[in-house]
This record gives structure tokens, C-alpha cells and sequence, in this order.
């Protein structure tokens, strides 16, 4: 009888895991998705137009640091030490300000970035949603995106509450078969031991 109580839960446990195995689950590559759409492929389009005079600003800037680099070495044996000391300075002051600017640039790009990621993604996640739903898929888990890969879960691959339950019912019914614990055996009175009889004085 005490197998079967357990053997039940079991039983029911690997029918829902048999319903849920049955359930359609899709995979999708979002980033790949929303560059890849006209809406997608326009935006980067202006995206990538609005960086260009910044960058033909920085590459710029560094060929004026690799002529000024060029300067130096080649001017090892011919210019005094203070000049020499004093081109070395200009050049490592620049390459500083451009370092300064390239990071600047780069976290300006990554702001564009994440902001045309998010309005679209908006947009795509809706119509991810509607395919999933059209097609019977219960699932759609982004391979793009280890972090937050669960794009859409339908309610019915859902199955936290039914564990509970099931692991409730599992624990209330192998209480209520276990047999109850046998009294535990009272000890023996302790009895006190009576004085030995006193001898008398001169025996």
C-alpha cells in the first residue's frame, strides 16, 4: 500500500511532463531579426550616416598623431633634446584627447544603438507574440540572447502551481500512511536503596 502512495504521484508527474514534451517550442535570433527588416535596415542606414562625419573626424586626428609620430623618429639624430622632448609631449597630449573622444563617440553609438533595439524591438516582439500564437507554438526562446532568452511562454507550459499541488498531495498522503510511532517505553521507577542496619556500639 505505502508503494502505491508514492508510486502515484510519480505516475502523474510524468503525464504532465509527456503533455508539456507534445508542446511546440521555436527558436529566434532577435537582434538577426530586426536588423534584417526594412524598418531595421533603414535605421542603421541613417544610424551608420550620422557617424560618419565623426569618424572621418577622429581618423583625421590620428593621422595627424602618426605624422607627428613620424616627425619624432625620424628626427632621433637630428633635433635637440628639448624639441625632441617637446614632440613627444604634444604627441602623448593628443593621443589622450582622442582616446577621450573615441570612447565618447563609442558610448553615443551604443546609446543610438540600444534606443533603435528597444523602439523595434517593441514592435517585433508584438509580432512574435501573434506568429506564436497563429501557429501553436507554446514558446519562443531567443538563441541571441543568454541573458533574457524567453521571448513568449504561453500559460499552459506553465506548470508551477500543478508541482505544488502535486508535491503537497505527495507529502500529506505518505504522512497519512506512515504508521504512528510506538510509545516509547517508560523507564523503571528508580527506587531508593534503604541505610543497612547500624551495628551496635561495642559489637
Amino acid at each position: 500500500m505505502k508503494s502505491k502512495v508514492f508510486l502515484w504521484p510519480v505516475l502523474a508527474l510524468a503525464a504532465t511532463l509527456t503533455v508539456q514534451a507534445q508542446t511546440k517550442v521555436a527558436a529566434i535570433n532577435i537582434q538577426a531579426a530586426i536588423i534584417g527588416t526594412k524598418d531595421g535596415q533603414k535605421a542603421a542606414a541613417e544610424l551608420n550616416a550620422k557617424m560618419q562625419p565623426k569618424k572621418r573626424e577622429l581618423e583625421q586626428k590620428q593621422n595627424d598623431i602618426n605624422s607627428l609620430q613620424d616627425q619624432l623618429n625620424k628626427g632621433q639624430n637630428t633635433l635637440s633634446e628639448t624639441a625632441k622632448s617637446d614632440l613627444y609631449k604634444n604627441i602623448e597630449a593628443k593621443k589622450k584627447t582622442l582616446q577621450r573622444q573615441v570612447e565618447d563617440a563609442q558610448a553615443d553609438l551604443e546609446a543610438d544603438q540600444n534606443k533603435l533595439m528597444q523602439q523595434l524591438g517593441q514592435k517585433i516582439v508584438a509580432v512574435i507574440e501573434r506568429y506564436a500564437r497563429d501557429n501553436g507554438y507554446s514558446m519562443v526562446v531567443d538563441v541571441g540572447n543568454p541573458n533574457t532568452p524567453v521571448i513568449y511562454a504561453s500559460p499552459s507550459v506553465e506548470i508551477t502551481k500543478e508541482v505544488i499541488e502535486l508535491y503537497d498531495k505527495s507529502t500529506a498522503s505518505a504522512g497519512a500512511s506512515a504508521p504512528a510511532p510506538a510509545p516509547a517505553a517508560k523507564p523503571p521507577a528508580a527506587t531508593t536503596p534503604k541505610p543497612a542496619p547500624s551495628k551496635p556500639p561495642g559489637q
